[in-house]
């Protein structure tokens, strides 16, 4: 058999953070296996389904790598086949037309409310003769379920769950309109699609009930289905947008890797051992459902950002300059030119190291990217430009004229020798020549910064805050 796994979204919005856990649990479990991994755009709701939200599904898939098999499948495209399964079951018994009015299903509700019982349909079209319909009502197709005995699921996750037969109602498959319900559209998409896991949030756990029973009607082989347990806040609450930033494409703009949001999103309900750093290749040769565990997980910022570090300092700085100079331009609000280019990929080495995302990284390395003196980032870094360290810039500026090499090490040898000449300790030197550079009184180590700047730019820089 070959396993084939779906992810499933409704596009009503951005890909949220639980959608993302879903489909990288998804994809992984395919992968793993050997087998595929589909992606369905479940757009039946036409008032609340936009293409800027498939847009933004499909990026923010594309974006972690969770890349799928096959052309993505549109639920709404297939209306018509859910349409034929609907009158199949119709004819062979398994469904019946339903002519009850919209107002009488309310009556029939508010009658149950007061009697204190659940509110269900109460089959009152199962058994009557189609004669018998109103003029003028458009019926709708009802599944006959089963009124007896239990729906049963092996579920991988949650272990085996069970519901009383009698607890479910007929529910409608197709509409008075004629077209389908998501319950029958979703079940009869899988089947086509050769769906056999089923792995979605537990939200979804009822539906499978009822799903499972067009299913049997049908004569359909079971899914396996894996119900995982959803993503909840840090204070244990349901994951929602009061805990922050929830769309994959927040956390890309606010500078995360996806290596590190797949890794983060891969320990959120499944684990391996005390393994908390594993790599793509690790995570597809060990992930199986009897690791994913049935208490809901902790969505926790912080962690996100302490794994998001490793993977900054262990990315290649090639790979780093093409993440982080989108960063440096929007804060630039100008593209980067070549010059600029080649001292952001010399100094990201030693930025990296004490940087948590892109957007930190961007802003230790801007200056950098800027042609002249850059601009000073507060009064702290002001005031270390006094009148005298403004004149000690101008006389060091005349000292490194004389350098005919220009590296880390002779530049050291140069500033410690010019602060012995001029009588000063060496920081009455380095923090107005810092600030000079850079414009902050935080940068990486003030030699290695002369040395990526270049004789040109670090004179031009040490003139301009001079004069």
């Amino acid at each position: 058999m070959t396993v084939v796994t779906r992810f499933a979204p409704s596009p009503t919005g951005f890909l949220h953070i639980g959608g993302a856990r879903t489909a990288l649990f998804n994809w992984l479990f395919a992968r793993h296996h050997g087998g595929k991994y589909r992606l369905r755009i479940e757009d039946t709701d036409r008032a609340r389904s936009t293409p800027a939200a498939v847009e933004a599904i499909i990026d923010g898939l594309s974006w972690l790598g969770l890349d799928w098999d096959g052309d993505v499948i549109y639920q709404f495209q297939r209306a018509e086949r859910h349409a034929e399964i609907a009158r199949q079951m119709l004819a062979e018994g398994k469904a019946y037309y339903c002519y009850a009015s919209p107002r009488e299903l309310e009556e029939m509700r508010d009658a149950q409310r007061r009697a204190g019982v659940p509110t269900r349909y109460d089959g009152r079209w199962r058994d009557r003769d189609p004669k018998d319909a109103p003029q003028g009502v458009a019926p709708v197709i009802r599944l006959r379920a089963p009124q007896n005995g239990q729906t049963v699921i092996q579920d991988a996750v949650q272990g085996e769950v069970k519901v009383e037969n009698a607890q479910l109602d007929d529910m409608i498959l197709l509409r008075a309109d004629g077209t389908p319900t998501y319950m029958h559209a979703v079940v009869v998409d899988d089947h086509d699609m050769g769906v056999t896991h089923v792995i979605r949030g537990d939200d979804h756990l009822n539906n499978a009930f009822r799903q499972l029973q067009i299913i049997k009607a049908m004569g359909w082989p079971e899914p396996v289905y894996a119900h995982i347990p959803l993503i909840h806040g840090a204070d244990g609450a349901k994951l929602s947008k009061r805990h922050g930033a929830l769309g994959v494409d927040a956390y890309r703009d606010m500078g995360f890797l996806p290596e590190a949001l797949r890794n983060y999103l891969l320990r959120l309900g499944w684990g391996h051992g005390d393994d908390e750093i594993i790599s793509t290749k690790q995570a597809i040769e060990w992930f199986d459902l009897p690791g994913v565990g049935r208490s809901p997980s902790r969505f926790d910022t912080a962690k996100l950002t302490n794994l998001n570090a490793h993977y900054l300092r262990e990315t290649p700085d090639s790979e780093l300059l093409a993440l982080v100079l989108p960063h440096i331009e929007q804060a630039l609000k100008q593209p980067v030119d070549l010059a600029g280019r080649e001292r952001i990929e010399r100094g990201v080495n030693g930025v990296k190291q004490r940087s948590r995302d892109l957007k930190e990284l961007a802003e230790k390395l801007v200056f950098y990217a800027r042609d002249g003196a850059p601009p000073i980032a507060d009064d702290k870094a002001r005031a270390l430009l006094t009148a005298d360290s403004k004149a000690l810039l101008g006389r060091l500026a005349g000292a490194f004229a004389g350098l005919t090499d220009w590296n880390e090490k002779v530049i050291e040898d140069t500033v410690r020798s010019f602060a012995e000449a001029e009588k000063v300790k060496l920081g009455q030197v380095a923090q107005p020549l810092r600030v000079a550079l850079t414009g902050s009184t935080a940068s990486p180590g003030i030699f290695e910064v002369l040395a990526i700047l270049g004789p040109a730019e670090a004179k031009t820089r040490l003139l301009a805050a001079a004069g």
